[in-house]
């Protein structure tokens, strides 16, 4: 295994602090899978959706702390793609690095989609391929400036969303349990009472905190993947991160619990407010709710809020494409070129080839303009995708811990905790697999990409 040494190619600037990575990872989880995909997961599932959340963040927490303890260990660009290559084999690192690269392809182009959606809001005359193409330009110049210039955009954007939803935490808060009059219709009840108001009014249909049942919630489950997928962007950061072995155990920490609070706390406040049942599939539940009750400046708001924070998400999903493609390059894995920096540390033709992949949004968008339906299709295949990632880092993790035995930042409940995280997954995928949900060719898909990847594999590795 020979994995090229940087002092040989472009060198990455340890430009990023604590307060940045925190942020970068809370900018990739914190976005459209919150603000737009909750109402899907809402109207399938109805109030039970939280304890989806709270599922899901417990494994993305056993995920965090196995990808922790590696990247503590062993600070290095690539990550997933990076572990698994040195500690698991040459296929595996090669399977993992273009998996998540394409995966974050995705997920840009879906955050542009979103962001093309916000904007109707204001603008619904405005095509939303026109939309796209115009915050494509301005975040791939950000991402071309020095790596600090990117770590502070991000620290703002998501500094923006973070006070957003606190705020809307402690209003709503304050509504229902100090002055409920404001909101015709405001209690907590309405997490598991039928609506009181709207179409629905007193059907018991839409009562109980599980509406539809366990099955309702497993609905939801890849909807919620699809929400915590940007989390692992911590350990692409950890390569240019000042004191790593400090920097990214803190930061672990803080996230997991953070976004959470954000998760469950954001939802349970919202589905007080107003019932779900009164929500649409297809919109934000944020703008939505705020717009209903009567705030509509506080909605105004809220969707310039929600606009940054898939901007935010696009941003972050640029720089790890980037510092993948460039660690694919030291693993010999990709072409040389790309591990080459400029003097700012900024390994320029991998994020030039990486924002041209996510150019296909403009086309997208203009040949599916129906924006929802563009995202239904792009989210069903970044969850395998995301899937696949995890799987990667949990089974790296077991195989670091056979040559690791004392380690900086050991992950809780070795190796209780990989196994969860595998049958997790395992369950994840059957689910998909329902009528209900949909996804069964997206599943069925997987072992077709792992044998490409593979075939591609041979071809380039072929001496």
């Amino acid at each position: 295994m020979n994995i090229t040494s940087v002092s040989q190619k472009g060198i990455l600037k340890r430009k990023l602090k604590n307060r940045h990575i925190q942020f970068i990872s809370l900018g990739g989880a914190v976005g459209t899978g919150l603000f737009l995909g909750a109402g899907s997961a809402i109207f399938t599932a109805g109030p039970s959706v939280i304890f989806g959340y709270l599922i899901a963040g417990f494994i993305i927490f056993l995920i965090m702390r196995q990808m922790g303890e590696m990247n503590t260990q062993d600070p290095s660009a690539g990550s997933s793609s990076y572990f698994a290559y040195k500690y698991w084999g040459d296929f595996p690192g090669f399977l993992a690095g273009w998996n998540y690269w394409i995966l974050q392809v995705l997920v840009g182009i879906t955050e542009l989609t979103a962001v093309a959606a916000y904007t109707q809001h204001w603008f619904p005359h405005i095509a939303t391929w026109k939309t796209a193409l115009f915050f494509f330009a301005i975040v791939n110049i950000v991402n071309l400036l020095t790596v600090k210039a990117y770590g502070e955009v991000e620290f703002w954007f998501s500094s923006i969303k973070v006070f957003a939803i606190c705020a809307m935490i402690l209003a709503g808060g304050y509504i229902l349990f100090f002055d409920p009059s404001l909101v015709t219709g405001a209690t907590i009840k309405n997490l598991w009472l039928a609506p009181t108001i709207g179409l629905h009014a007193g059907d018991s249909a839409f009562s109980g905190f599980f509406p539809h049942g366990l099955v309702g919630l497993i609905m939801v489950l890849p909807i919620i993947t699809f929400a915590f997928g940007g989390l692992e962007l911590i350990g692409i950061a950890a390569s240019e991160t000042a004191d790593p072995t400090k920097t990214i155990p803190k930061a672990i920490n803080q996230v997991v619990y953070r976004i959470l609070i954000f998760y469950v706390g954001s939802l349970a406040v919202l589905l007080s407010l107003y019932h779900w049942s009164n929500l649409n599939v297809s919109d934000s539940p944020f703008v939505m709710i705020f717009d209903r009750i009567g705030f509509k400046y506080a909605a105004w708001t809220l969707n310039f809020i929600i606009l940054t924070a898939a901007l935010s998400v696009y941003n972050s999903c640029l720089y790890s494409n980037s510092r993948m493609l460039y660690a694919l390059a030291l693993q010999n894995n990709a072409p040389q070129i790309f591990a080459k920096t400029n003097k700012a540390g900024i390994p320029v033709l991998s994020t030039l080839v990486s924002g041209a992949l996510t150019f296909f949004v403009v086309p997208f968008n203009y040949f599916i303009p129906n924006w929802f339906n563009a995202f239904k299709i792009i989210m069903s295949f970044v969850v395998v995708y995301i899937l696949t990632n995890w799987t990667v880092i949990t089974l790296s993790h077991l195989k670091f811990k056979q040559k690791n035995k004392k380690t900086l930042f050991p992950a809780p409940f070795y190796p209780y905790s990989n196994y969860i995280t595998l049958a997790f997954i395992a369950f994840i995928l059957t689910a998909m697999t329902l009528p209900q949900i949909g996804m069964a060719k997206q599943v069925i898909a997987i072992p077709f990409w792992i044998f490409i990847v593979y075939i591609v594999y041979k071809i380039v590795k072929k001496p």
